[in-house]
């Protein structure tokens, strides 16, 4: 009886715009702790690796800081709809 009243309070067409929100957030959280995990240069997983203590890794270091999504709108204005900005600001 008490899951049904708990199923009942929760799960109403109102409450959805908050399950998405959490939703994504948990799935942003998630795709950063596993990028971090498995990529990032300075997270040693391994017994191996962590008995190498700090390296002097540069290269490596700069791939990671200087991915693809960065290198794409590095040139970019930073609008996100440049169409209607442009439409608002530029006179005719």
């Amino acid at each position: 009886m008490a899951a049904s009243s708990t199923i009942n309070r929760w799960l109403r067409p109102e409450v959805y715009p908050l399950f998405a929100a959490v939703g994504v957030a948990v799935g942003i959280c998630g795709f950063q702790l596993v990028r971090n995990i498995c990529i990032n240069p300075e997270v040693r997983v391994t017994k191996e690796n962590r008995a190498a203590g700090v390296l002097d890794n540069f290269t490596e270091g700069e791939k990671y800081a200087e991915h693809a999504l960065r290198k794409f709108v590095r040139n970019r204005a930073p609008e996100i709809m440049p169409s209607i900005n442009g439409f608002f600001s530029d006179p005719k």
